[in-house]
């Protein structure tokens, strides 16, 4: 079955586009049933990953970005946009 995405807005910048639409890659085989993923998914409840893959698909970020994302900030990610602002906001930093 086939993901489909909507960015929230239009005019996201050229970074977030690129680091949602790499997280709907990166999540893509783990979409529950028909339900598309979206940057408001709640990653443990909209998908079905786990601690590990969760893990995974952060270090695949932090590699495609060229960021490191403290371990305590992960706790408080939640949701698909949450993340890519947290890489977004990382990558500024550079």
């Amino acid at each position: 079955m086939q993901a489909t995405y909507d960015l929230a807005t239009p005019s996201a910048s050229a970074l977030q586009f690129d680091v949602t639409q790499e997280i709907f890659r990166l999540l893509a085989p783990y979409q529950v049933g028909g339900q598309a993923i979206t940057p408001q998914t709640v990653i443990s409840k909209g998908t079905t990953v786990d601690s590990l893959t969760v893990m995974d698909v952060i270090m695949e970020l932090e590699d495609r970005f060229d960021v490191s994302i403290p371990i305590n900030t992960v706790a408080g990610i939640d949701t698909i946009d949450q993340l890519a602002e947290t890489v977004v906001t990382l990558c500024a930093r550079r």
